[in-house]
């Protein structure tokens, strides 16, 4: 990895040229000195493409070869996402993979951690709310009349409330944020926004808080994060927080036409699953 240079046709060792300086220099710092850098990358929509039901969600059928070749090039890979880390473990392919040694899935925003070398996970206890908005979701949902259309996703230390299937999918996630943001906080939860989802989840867990405080429990010297969400944005901000803190970053969005937000703050946007696959292929020295 660390003879890479920028090529005369817009890309540095076959990588696309980052749109911002902030962005070449994170990617600069990774070519030259990987064994310190950590690779972070959200599931669902970066690794994985959205499908209409979460459950049948699995990773990119050349996710896990290209991570494969990477991670021991690298101090580590770290999966931040929002599912259980058992669940992102087995719809991803990761458990028993020779070459993912180095991977972290930092589940339920970091609350769990499934480590590849022990396979197993560790976590606290959930929060009380979570289990009394999962009791009381059906019911509320049938009394505002949203019931039809949406989908309840049980998450373990969180529940979401999907709005893909609905007539009008826009507007039963935009009726719905009110809602739902008044019964999270009666139980001392927050409510997430993402993809035509919204995730009712304890506060203060967030994929920057899970990346900025495994990012520095490693003492990662570059860090890379692939995201496509709203849910992201709280993990470019601990790479921009990284940033001013001396740690060169490089942000990369998964690109999608639903989310513009990630596109806008990005370093380099790719073509979905496929392009974070490519990208991946091509910091392994492998060609994409």
């Amino acid at each position: 990895m660390g003879t890479h240079r920028t090529g005369s046709a817009g890309s540095q060792g076959g990588i696309p040229v980052p749109v911002t300086q902030a962005g070449r220099d994170g990617l600069a710092a990774l070519l030259a000195r990987p064994r310190t850098a950590v690779i972070g990358l959200d599931f669902d929509g970066t690794l994985a493409p959205i499908v209409a039901d979460p459950e049948q969600a699995r990773a990119h059928p050349d996710a896990v070869p290209a991570l494969a070749a990477l991670a021991p090039k690298v101090a580590s890979v770290a999966v931040v996402t929002g599912r259980p880390a058992g669940v992102a473990v087995r719809y991803g392919g990761f458990a028993g993979v020779p070459g993912l040694e180095h991977l972290v899935v930092l589940g339920h925003y970091g609350a769990e951690r499934w480590d590849a070398v022990s396979g197993t996970v560790s976590a606290p206890a959930p929060h009380p709310g979570v289990a009394a908005v999962r009791a009381e979701l059906p019911g509320f949902l049938d009394r505002i009349g949203a019931w039809r259309g949406t989908w309840i996703e049980e998450k373990g230390r969180a529940v979401a409330v999907h709005t893909r299937r609905a007539e009008d999918p826009q507007a039963a996630f935009e009726a719905l944020h009110g809602p739902l943001a008044d019964l999270a906080t009666r139980h001392g939860l927050i409510v997430e926004p993402g993809r035509l989802v919204l995730e009712l989840r304890p506060p203060g867990m967030d994929k920057g808080v899970a990346l900025l405080e495994y990012v520095r429990e490693i003492g990662a010297e570059s860090v890379l994060y692939a995201g496509d969400d709203l849910g992201d944005l709280p993990a470019f901000a601990a790479v921009d927080k990284l940033r001013s803190d001396g740690v060169p970053g490089l942000l990369v969005c998964s690109g999608s036409s639903e989310v513009t937000e990630l596109a806008e703050r990005a370093d380099l946007v790719v073509d979905g699953p496929a392009g974070v696959v490519r990208l991946l292929r091509t910091l392994a020295g492998q060609p994409a």
